[in-house]
């Protein structure tokens, strides 16, 4: 399991974020805090060793900033893995997380889909990392920077939104096999616009199509999530 710490000043966003990490294989936290300073000391207290393995971090909090915490841990030598999680959209601010060793940058808000996104984009790196001993050769070090890069968007097709897609596809993936019909009732859309959503992820990849049987006339059209 991959131990988290959040780090936020705003009470449910903790709890949202705490929300969102049990619904991800493989992360579990193991602690959460309200300010700069107390981060500072969860990471640099020797008893914690070892249980944090990522820290979603915000960038602005009451004591201090996500880049005086990055730098504190930096400078202790701590090489605790950090995604930011935060309102800032500052270039500048970007640009100094990147050179302090942050691994992604995610602006709120954000949908639970691209939040599991980022997440296993980073447990795919720690695989590949913990599969790479001694010398890296070219391509293996190409897959691991890579693996932390989000994957290019396809332009949506007309009249489908982002959000909507995103809605589409937490219940895809959170059913494993849905029909039109079903994801229309769960999200209160028309059976022809959740169609629309479900082929635009199968022709993404993420579903794969297949019939469903057990119904009399002309078998359902299911649509898988793809693993």
């Amino acid at each position: 399991m991959i131990g988290v710490l959040l780090v936020d000043d705003d009470a449910l966003t903790l709890e949202l974020h705490r929300s969102y990490i049990a619904r991800v294989e493989g992360f579990v936290v193991v602690g959460e805090c309200t300010g700069a300073r107390a981060a500072v000391s969860a990471l640099l207290d020797p008893s914690r060793a070892g249980l944090i393995d990522l820290v979603l971090l915000d960038m602005t909090m009451p004591d201090g900033t996500g880049l005086d915490v990055l730098r504190h841990v930096r400078a202790a030598g701590a090489d605790v893995d950090v995604i930011a999680i935060t309102g800032v959209r500052e270039a500048d601010v970007v640009r100094q997380t990147v050179n302090l060793g942050v691994a992604q940058y995610l602006v709120k808000p954000f949908a639970f889909a691209v939040f599991r996104e980022r997440l296993e984009q980073y447990r795919h790196y720690r695989e590949r990392a913990s599969r790479t001993e001694g010398d890296a050769t070219q391509s293996e070090i190409d897959g691991l920077l890579g693996a932390l890069r989000p994957a290019a968007s396809a332009p949506l097709p007309k009249g489908l939104s982002s959000m909507t897609l995103d809605r589409v596809t937490d219940v895809a993936r959170e059913a494993g096999a849905v029909s039109a019909q079903q994801t229309a009732e769960l999200l209160g859309m028309s059976r022809v616009a959740a169609r629309r959503y479900l082929e635009h992820l199968a022709d993404a990849g993420r579903v794969v199509r297949a019939p469903r049987y057990g119904t009399p006339g002309r078998p359902e059209t299911e649509y898988r999530w793809s693993t």
